[in-house]
């Protein structure tokens, strides 16, 4: 497993980055004021309120609220995860991206890296060449063309031949004696004698799989004829490659839609380019493995709905099962989980060549609720006719209920295990391990004192050398105050911080998004009068903390008494607080 990426890299990383150049080279940006602004390109508007500041290097729009640093627009505008958006930010400035407590062993430079990259692109080339110039072109075209694609579907996928010969691609691309172990290592050749290399795959139609940045990470290979093995062969895991954590579609699917406001997961390689071929360019498939919690967590970040298309026979069902299971966490308030289940005999491939699109989408607007799935699963193996039988429903239901993020598809879901075994909701709501409902009440989020110096000082970094720094302030049961303080440190301690490496160091905090917020309020205070501001906040929170002492003090001096530095510690705090 890759090590983790050090914070002093993050903050390095985006100190060397400027956010108006990374923004403006995606969208375009026009000077305003001494910020620049652009249409938002998180959702539609024609006038524009997405703002970007050089000064912060941060961005926000004022439509839709979205907001952050270099790494969240990466996250957000190229749909990647937290460390690929590194390690593409990365990769601009052509920097390597360290990893403390990495495994043992020699550590890879951004060249080798990169190199591996380069050798699989060869190689899908190498596979698109063939399909037009070999010697069984004809055939193989003849064949995609039967299965209903057109030359621009198999470009789009980069669909490609392996030729039968057993050392075509290894000729081609291992010229050198290094390239000989790298096809060996991303396992496009296979060695059955020491020094003898052969093609691992052989007389199939190619499909190479990309990442969500685009580069091709491994391939699936299929037969074209019934009596030629097993009908996929899959690339095995490699150094760049993990199954469990890619999408067969998904780089293709991002690319066909700004937004994707659905996306359809299917079995096969073929079932997503013919789906595509017929305009349905959102489905993707998990490549020779069931459905993981990682690709569940992907495509829930990326779209709000996901519907699962199987078969209806058992393993179909067993298959949604599994996939249902992993979703669960991910089903916050506003996201939708359906599922359809096909036909006997047909896949989706099979389906849109004789329904057309039309049809096809009509299935998808039917598709059935997780919620009916979950139940229709447990009821299997449940007699509702006895108390005995109810009990194993109460029983094996609410450990998944409890996996739901959302109190509203919580209660939804209590409703209808209420309704099936007698009870009531209420009745049920005390089986959950936590009080969602005092979770997720959203508080109005109102200025304090202690949000207004956090708020000042997330924005204006250098605030922090105008007031002392008093780390004993921190044992103080005041909301906020170790927050500020750890703020008040990093700003002391790093010189040129800016509001966008500041919040970088808390996002995996549980006060990210409170700080991303203050990060965009609007403080309305001129800047000639922003240190004094500061300081007569700081002030304010500094009382409010020697008040909370003199009040422990007090307390204490009455059910146990003081000792002598106590004392003289009451009557400091009292003198102090007087002037």
């Amino acid at each position: 497993m890759k090590g983790k990426i050090p914070r002093q890299f993050i903050d390095d990383l985006l100190s060397r980055t400027d956010i108006v150049e990374l923004i403006d080279g995606r969208i375009g940006l026009k000077k305003a004021g001494k910020d620049y602004q652009a249409c938002c390109p998180f959702h539609n508007e024609k006038t524009p309120s997405f703002t970007v500041s050089r000064d912060k290097q941060f961005f926000h729009c004022f439509g839709c609220g979205a907001n952050g640093n270099a790494i969240t627009f990466m996250m957000e505008y190229d749909k990647l995860e937290f460390v690929d958006a590194i390690e593409e930010l990365a990769a601009i400035m052509s920097l390597e991206v360290p990893r403390e407590n990495a495994p043992s062993g020699p550590q890879r430079s951004f060249e080798e890296k990169k190199s591996d990259y380069d050798l699989m692109l060869q190689a899908a080339k190498f596979y698109q060449h063939q399909l037009k110039h070999h010697s069984n072109a004809s055939e193989v075209i003849d064949y995609v063309k039967g299965r209903g694609l057109t030359g621009e579907t198999v470009q789009k996928f980069m669909i490609g031949y392996a030729p039968p010969e057993w050392e075509s691609l290894c000729k081609q691309i291992a010229r050198k004696p290094e390239h000989k172990q790298q096809l060996l290592d991303l396992k496009l050749a296979t060695e059955k004698t020491p020094g003898r290399q052969y093609d691992f795959f052989r007389d199939r139609l190619m499909f190479p799989i990309r990442d969500k940045r685009g580069r091709v990470i491994a391939f699936g290979g299929r037969v074209m004829a019934q009596d030629q093995g097993p009908k996929y062969l899959n690339s095995p895991e490699t150094r760049i490659f993990h199954k469990s954590f890619e999408l067969y579609g998904f780089f293709e699917a991002k690319q066909a839609h700004k937004h994707l406001e659905k996306i359809l997961i299917v079995e096969g390689y073929m079932d997503v380019v013919a789906l595509a071929e017929h305009g349905v360019d959102y489905a993707v498939a998990a490549l020779g493995t069931a459905t993981t919690a990682e690709h569940m967590q992907t495509l829930f970040r990326n779209t709000d709905n996901v519907i699962c298309c199987y078969d209806g026979d058992r393993a179909g069902r067993d298959a949604a099962w599994r996939a249902l299971e992993h979703a669960l966490p991910n089903l916050k308030d506003g996201k939708s989980l359906r599922f359809v289940f096909l036909p006997d005999g047909e896949d989706p491939d099979s389906l849109i060549q004789k329904e057309g699109k039309p049809a096809f989408e009509d299935r998808l607007s039917t598709a059935t609720d997780y919620t009916d799935v979950l139940f229709s699963k447990l009821r299997e193996s449940c007699d509702l006719t006895n108390d005995a039988g109810k009990a194993k429903l109460l029983s094996d239901a609410i450990p998944l209920i409890n996996k739901v993020p959302s109190e509203y598809y919580q209660d939804s879901l209590l409703d209808t295990l209420a309704r099936l075994i007698g009870r009531t909701r209420e009745q049920l709501s005390a089986k959950l391990t936590s009080n969602k409902k005092q979770q997720n009440i959203e508080r109005q989020f109102k200025v304090t004192p202690m949000r207004r110096a956090i708020g000042l000082l997330l924005q204006h970094p250098t605030l922090a050398k105008v007031v002392d720094y008093m780390p004993e302030l921190a044992d103080m049961s005041i909301p906020g105050i170790q927050l500020l303080l750890a703020i008040q440190s990093l700003c002391l301690n790093n010189e040129n911080i800016s509001t966008a490496m500041l919040l970088e160091n808390f996002r995996e905090q549980p006060e990210f998004d409170a700080l991303r917020k203050l990060a965009v309020w609007q403080h309305g205070v001129a800047e000639d009068r922003l240190e004094q501001e500061f300081k007569d906040t700081f002030q304010f929170i500094e009382d409010q903390c020697l008040n909370y002492r003199l009040e422990t003090l007090l307390i204490k001096d009455k059910t146990e008494g003081l000792s002598s530095d106590e004392r003289l510690e009451y009557a400091l705090l009292t003198k102090a607080l007087k002037q």
